[in-house]
């Protein structure tokens, strides 16, 4: 290959937007590389004959089953006593004694509605509200958080 053969092929290197050729002959050998951005080149090439295939068994579709779900409760009215620690909720002084509160209970400002277990220590929780307890959030002797909703009351 002479010079002026080479000079054409970087021409045509560079006006083509490949980024790199390499030519490799018995006792010559030229790498041309651009400084632009590298160029994608696809090929397509030819399938091999397609192998018969046969049919594969339809796997059965996942029916979408819609649950009705009653329509939520409206809590807007009533007021939330949370837990004012971490610790284990306890609706009673022990298993053997009745629960301090249960649905339906009316309760007033200062009234022992649950104990809260935390490091050893059980704190007694009293209300700051007065009304009826209409629900119980969560179950007894079961973990709670800092501010979790323990009851549901409506006030009076």
């Amino acid at each position: 290959m002479d010079i002026k053969q080479i000079q054409e092929l970087i021409k045509f290197v560079s006006r083509s937007g490949v980024n790199e050729v390499a030519i490799e002959q018995e006792n010559f050998k030229i790498t041309i590389k651009t400084n632009q951005a590298p160029t994608v080149v696809t090929a397509t090439i030819p399938a091999a004959p397609a192998a018969t295939v046969l049919p594969a068994a339809v796997a059965p579709q996942p029916v979408s089953v819609t649950e009705t779900k009653p329509a939520a409760e409206d809590t807007s009215k009533y007021i939330t006593i949370k837990s004012p620690m971490i610790g284990t909720f306890y609706r009673s002084a022990s298993p053997d004694k009745p629960f301090f509160v249960n649905v339906g209970d009316e309760i007033s400002n200062g009234k022992v509605i649950c104990i809260v277990e935390a490091m050893k220590l059980f704190n007694e929780i009293e209300s700051e509200v007065s009304g009826r307890i209409v629900k119980v959030l969560v179950e007894n002797s079961s973990p709670v958080e800092y501010d979790q909703p323990l009851f549901l009351v409506e006030p009076m």
